[in-house]
């Protein structure tokens, strides 16, 4: 009998990968995770037609760990909107920082274009209605903020130029509305270029149209 080869060796199947442990998520991770799913569903298809069950099963938990968190869906909404008000406030007051009007509303229209951009499901929270939006907790609380902190810098050119200070506030929710409603616009379209968008916006707002430039660009700094 001839002997095969090897016939004495043991063939043995390589042991099976081990899977890997499923790392557990603190509470505050847990928590952060829910809110950056919940804002995209927020803002794909509005405050109605979001559901808990939705939430919890992208982030792969129970309703009840949501209902933990942050009490129910009203709750988990008007986290993400707050945060979202007080990102886009933020962004603009700090990019708020020249004396000139026609500099400021450049500014103002180009972060708030930036921050459309960037951050598109935190705009279409914003501005999709809500039976549960605030007097203080919506896209328009945060443009009269903004419309409040341009009109102190236009009361005081105003006084300068001999207009009366009292129609800075006039003026200041003019200009802050067309930049806003322009947003709303362009967050549609995405064309043209932002910085295209905004040269038009100070176009508009400082030569007026009877006195259009036929191709306006970006300030020119310094």
């Amino acid at each position: 009998m001839t002997d095969v080869p090897g016939s004495d060796r043991v063939r043995r199947r390589p042991a099976p990968a081990a899977k890997p442990s499923r790392v557990r998520m603190s509470a505050t991770q847990r928590r952060e995770q829910l809110i950056s799913i919940a804002r995209q569903i927020f803002a794909e298809r509005g405050f109605d037609a979001t559901s808990i069950e939705e939430i919890a099963a992208r982030a792969k938990v129970s309703k009840p760990v949501v209902y933990e968190h942050f009490g129910g869906k009203e709750g988990l909404y008007a986290v993400v909107v707050d945060r979202e008000v007080r990102a886009l406030l933020d962004r603009i007051t700090t990019a708020l920082t020249a004396g000139h009007p026609r500099e400021l509303l450049e500014q103002a229209a180009l972060t708030l274009l930036t921050y459309i951009e960037e951050e598109t499901s935190g705009f279409r929270v914003l501005v999709r209605e809500s039976p549960l939006m605030s007097a203080t907790g919506n896209f328009s609380s945060v443009m009269n903020d903004v419309a409040h902190q341009v009109e102190h810098i236009l009361a005081g050119e105003f006084s300068i130029r001999g207009y009366d200070p009292k129609l800075a506030e006039l003026y200041s929710q003019a200009l802050v509305g067309m930049v806003a409603l322009t947003g709303r616009w362009w967050l549609e379209v995405r064309k043209p270029r932002k910085e295209t968008v905004a040269a038009h916006l100070v176009n508009l707002a400082w030569n007026g149209l009877s006195h259009l430039d036929s191709k306006p660009g970006p300030i020119p700094r310094g």
